[in-house]
């Protein structure tokens, strides 16, 4: 679909919005604009677009706002069951992600990344192995910048963050490399059940041809389970040696991508990052690297450099003897396991937010063996004390500074105090990232 002269309707205007406003207006389309906000809400993003004249209409969602429109643009945070996508369907109008009109202007391949847990570290990771290798890269997606700023550039590759929620309105949109990191429960609340949260992943690599790479985790049953009989070609990441995929030596702390009779082994002596579940994340990452044609010497030298991201398993002070970990990206079970699992001795657990829907049964086991005092804050306090409380010393408080000063009381030589939320941050802070600046200060004020 060419844009000159269509009417296109971009429900949510934030930063997506934006960009996908301008991008229309660009392209010769016009743009109506409609947002449950107010206009004091979103007075910076309508200054953003004020030059290209929208039509806006806010704080309505009635039906005949898809008068006349040609194609219909959500924002992410917009469920599938929103009364205008409805009726968009309906009608038989168009509805594209993003990500979706963003590939059907693109001129570069696209290297993808999803999964619950590890997107954003195994995305950025990536496209440092290709700048080091000398590549012109866009890194952006849901990591933080539209995909759509890529169109305009010149680039031998686009790596990008890709989310459930923005899969769910694509037809066409085919990485060139996809990874599939995981799957545990995570926005149910939106999804509704673990299958229909898998399906909107898999979508992913429904449309890639046989000279297309799927990257997965061969040791996910979730992944597995939404994998089989892809279109693409299947290189797999684990933990156990196999003859044809991606695995670590433990007894060398060697990397091994064993790829139609080529092999490329790796070093892993100078990794800088924490835990089990990111050297998941480096496995993936790495394969990518490998499949795009980069050198080993050339990862190897990301390797030894990258840190990871902030607010992902992330090391923020020792004090007295207790190391304090942000982990506040870990939004959900999943990733608290991951994180939990991380550490040898005992650790007290900061927990709570926005609960999600998902099911806190599966921290119990790590709970009773890891947790010397969990302490909770946040709305969903009392529904994780109703399901964990009793596997270990646990205490409840309202906010994130009590849980950080209870905790640092609490503390003895050797422990560690790791903030993994299993929630969501909106109920006290801006978004995650907010959370962990709050938890980063508050230790600092120790």
């Amino acid at each position: 679909m060419k844009l000159d002269g269509k009417t296109v309707l971009i429900i949510g205007l934030k930063r997506t919005g934006v960009s996908v406003a301008r991008f229309v207006a660009q392209h010769g389309g016009r743009v109506r604009v409609t947002d449950r906000q107010t206009e004091e809400q979103l007075k910076d993003e309508l200054i953003q677009i004020a030059d290209i004249v929208p039509e806006v209409c806010l704080g309505t969602e009635d039906k005949t706002l898809l008068t006349g429109i040609d194609l219909v643009i959500p924002s992410p945070g917009v469920p599938c069951t929103a009364p205008l996508l409805v009726a968009a369907r309906r009608r038989g109008i168009p509805v594209w992600s993003e990500i979706e009109l963003a590939f059907r202007f693109l001129r570069a391949p696209v290297l993808a990344v999803t999964g619950t847990n590890g997107k954003s570290t195994t995305t950025t990771l990536l496209g440092e192995c290709l700048r080091e290798y000398g590549q012109r890269v866009f890194v952006g997606g849901n990591l933080g910048t539209p995909l759509l700023d890529a169109v305009s550039g010149k680039y031998d590759a686009i790596v990008a963050e890709v989310s459930s929620f923005q899969l769910e309105w694509v037809e066409q949109f085919r990485p060139h490399i996809g990874i599939w990191l995981n799957l545990t429960e995570d926005h149910l609340d939106r999804h509704g059940t673990l299958q229909a949260y898998g399906e909107a992943k898999q979508a992913l690599f429904l449309r890639q041809t046989s000279a297309d790479w799927a990257i997965i985790n061969r040791q996910d049953p979730e992944v597995q389970r939404f994998t089989h009989g892809l279109p693409g070609q299947i290189l797999s990441f684990g933990w156990e040696p196999v003859a044809h995929g991606i695995w670590i030596d433990r007894a060398t702390n060697t990397l091994i991508v064993s790829n139609n009779r080529r092999e490329t082994r790796l070093a892993l002596a100078a990794v800088r990052l924490y835990g089990r579940h990111n050297l998941e994340n480096v496995m993936a990452a790495v394969g990518a690297a490998t499949l795009w044609g980069v050198p080993g010497d050339v990862i190897e030298k990301v390797l030894a450099r990258f840190t990871g991201l902030r607010h992902r398993l992330e090391l923020v002070a020792t004090k007295h003897g207790v190391a304090y970990f942000d982990d506040s990206k870990g939004t959900n079970v999943g990733a608290v396991v991951q994180s939990l699992a991380s550490f040898d001795g005992p650790v007290i657990l900061l927990a709570g937010g926005v609960d999600k829907g998902g099911d806190y049964s599966p921290l119990r086991s790590l709970v009773q063996s890891k947790v010397r005092q969990l302490i909770l804050f946040g709305a969903a306090r009392d529904l994780i004390a109703a399901a964990l409380g009793n596997e270990t010393d646990t205490l409840v408080v309202d906010t994130l500074a009590e849980a950080v000063r209870a905790a640092a009381m609490a503390a003895r030589v050797g422990d560690t105090v790791l903030l993994s939320p299993a929630c969501a941050s909106f109920d006290q802070f801006r978004n995650y990232a907010h959370r962990g600046e709050v938890f980063r200060a508050a230790v600092e004020a120790l």
